[in-house]
């Protein structure tokens, strides 16, 4: 399993495993949940249960009020990928979630992870939690592409800009705010799985950093 170090800036989960190779926020009605196609008015968790027909219950993620994602281009024009879309922003969010809460076992977490990406990052949160720290900031996701294969199976890959978001102690609330480099710039590629209830869990993910597809 391959394991990003702790962050240079404020990195999010990174548990390892090949994307899909035939591929080429809860909302509880706060502005922080209106993440996931943040390009569109509709909010994330509106969106993702629409498009997929999914009923389950989403379990409500409000990020800190120093703490923003943004999530450019996420929407495919398709209900089925923008349902998958949806989900794989939720599935980002709910490791910042898990983060800012403290809590590798947020409910979140559990909801839109599952098998190797879900062990993965709650074995990531955990670290930077045992290690005091929180982060402060922005990051911005885009550049997605996405390929589903058969009703239930998806590969999404994207970029993430983490160029604005930077370590924050826990206890002392000091942010850390270090310049950006190459290494700001994450390439995230996923393997989704629609579960029973339609929701499109990550079941795998490998990230890369300074990728050039991403750095800008």
């Amino acid at each position: 399993m391959k394991r990003r170090p702790l962050p240079v800036t404020a990195a999010l989960a990174a548990s390892a495993a090949p994307m899909l190779t035939a591929c080429g926020s809860g909302d509880d009605g706060s502005d922080n949940d209106k993440i996931a196609g943040a390009d569109v008015s509709a909010s994330p968790t509106s969106a993702a249960s629409s498009a997929s027909g999914g009923t389950a219950e989403r379990p409500p993620m409000k990020l800190p009020d120093d703490v923003t994602e943004t999530f450019q281009g996420w929407k495919a024009g398709d209900a089925t990928e923008d349902a998958a879309l949806a989900d794989a922003g939720h599935a980002q969010t709910a490791v910042t979630h898990a983060i800012t809460q403290g809590d590798p076992e947020a409910a979140a977490l559990n909801f839109y992870q599952s098998g190797a990406a879900l062990a993965g990052s709650q074995d990531w949160v955990k670290g930077i939690v045992d290690a005091g720290l929180t982060y402060s900031g922005t990051v911005r996701y885009y550049a997605p592409s996405i390929s589903v294969v058969g009703k239930d199976t998806a590969g999404v890959s994207y970029c993430a800009d983490e160029s604005k978001a930077y370590n924050k102690n826990r206890k002392t609330q000091k942010v850390d705010k270090v310049p950006a480099t190459d290494q700001s710039y994450v390439l995230y590629n996923t393997r989704l799985k629609k579960n029973a209830e339609g929701v499109w869990q990550t079941t795998k993910l490998e990230s890369e950093r300074g990728n050039e597809k991403c750095v800008q």
